[in-house]
């Protein structure tokens, strides 16, 4: 059975659109154990994932960062650079060696108002990722600190 690709996996946007990003696409890699981003920082690019794990994490005072959510082959990671005031409301780090296309958010901005198609696609699947992160982190929040059953119906 087909299962309908995440809304942060690159395959969500349009193939006309998605090729016209790939324009942009220069190819990098972080080792294990490199952050990507910290949360509060400036949002001036983005990837999408070829290889390797990434956590999105959130800080937590008094503890340690909680993984939010893990992405993978052909997921979008950042999506702040979209938003004013482009500042990460994550933080990102290498689970694994990661392979990924790096986006400089700059030129890909500029064609998006150039182009208000190539913009609203683009639009509409960062937007899907970030109510499809939303509802992880809130998920993942319940699940590390609700009272046990506090989210139940019954």
């Amino acid at each position: 059975m087909f299962a309908p690709p995440s809304p942060s996996a690159i395959r969500a946007l349009p193939a006309q659109h998605r090729a016209r990003l790939m324009e942009f696409a220069r190819e990098v890699s972080f080792p294990q154990g490199v952050r990507l981003f910290e949360e509060g920082g400036r949002a001036d690019r983005f990837w999408v994932v070829r290889t390797g794990t990434v956590a999105l994490d959130m800080r937590v005072p008094g503890r340690r960062p909680a993984v939010i959510e893990r992405l993978g082959h052909n997921e979008l990671v950042g999506w702040s650079w979209l938003f004013e005031p482009h500042i990460w409301h994550l933080g990102a780090e290498a689970e694994t060696l990661v392979r990924a296309y790096e986006f400089d958010a700059a030129p890909v901005n500029a064609l998006r108002h150039a182009d208000p198609v190539f913009g609203q696609a683009v639009a509409e699947w960062v937007g899907n990722v970030v109510a499809h992160r939303l509802h992880a982190a809130r998920v993942r929040l319940l699940d590390l600190y609700a009272p046990y059953g506090a989210g139940s119906t019954v």
